[in-house]
């Protein structure tokens, strides 16, 4: 009986000491991320216009440069951009994402092309259409980091054509923020980049009308 007892004990230690040397440590080290470029400063070119509308182009990118903004990228002014590029120009062709970089010293370059902004009336309606393209590109390389396109359409009543017209600006910065604001949602977050400021509520009368 005795021998019986300590051949089990002796077989129990024996299947314990395979057990614990059999086992392994589990890994500390994660597989090393990719290493994606660094950008911090984005500089929004002037938009390659193809409607007959000028301010048209002013208005989607100053629309864009607060959207870069808010995702939490440095502004530079559009002002001080044009400026340093005024000699870059030549015919309206678009700027090289390298010539920007060199000038500007900034990580990325935004281009956004304008494609459709207009306004067809009708006898008691009017319908504004607003189309366009948007690219990110690396300054260095001029890989296309992100893009993306947006095209809205509204359509609005008054039994004058004056009141149409009327409607139909207003509907220009409003269908402007739909498509700068869908095509940004997917625009990568920047090194500031702390959330959207909550969207302020006015009164119900104004949001109805």
């Amino acid at each position: 009986m005795l021998r019986l007892r300590s051949a089990t004990v002796f077989l129990a230690l024996l299947l314990c000491f395979f057990i614990g040397c059999g086992k392994k440590t589990p890994g500390t080290v994660r597989p090393e991320e990719s290493k994606k470029p660094v950008v911090r400063l984005i500089a929004v070119l002037p938009v390659e216009n193809k409607s007959s509308d000028v301010q048209a182009a002013r208005i989607l990118r100053e629309r864009i440069l607060e959207e870069i903004f808010f995702k939490g990228y440095p502004k530079i002014p559009l002002s001080v951009l044009d400026e340093k590029l005024s000699g870059s120009y030549k015919n309206g062709a678009k700027v090289s994402p390298k010539i920007v970089g060199d000038l500007l010293k900034v990580d990325a370059v935004f281009y956004c092309t304008l494609e459709e902004w207009k306004t067809t009336y009708g006898l008691v309606s009017a319908r504004t259409t607003v189309s366009a393209r948007f690219e990110l590109r690396n300054a260095k390389t001029g890989e296309t980091i992100w893009k993306a396109r947006g095209k809205e359409t509204r359509k609005n009543y008054d039994v004058t054509r004056k009141g149409q017209e009327m409607k139909s600006f207003l509907d220009y910065e409003q269908i402007v923020a739909e498509i700068v604001d869908k095509a940004m949602a997917s625009f990568p977050d920047g090194p500031d980049f702390i959330g959207r400021p909550p969207a302020k509520k006015g009164c119900w009368l104004w949001n109805w009308f």
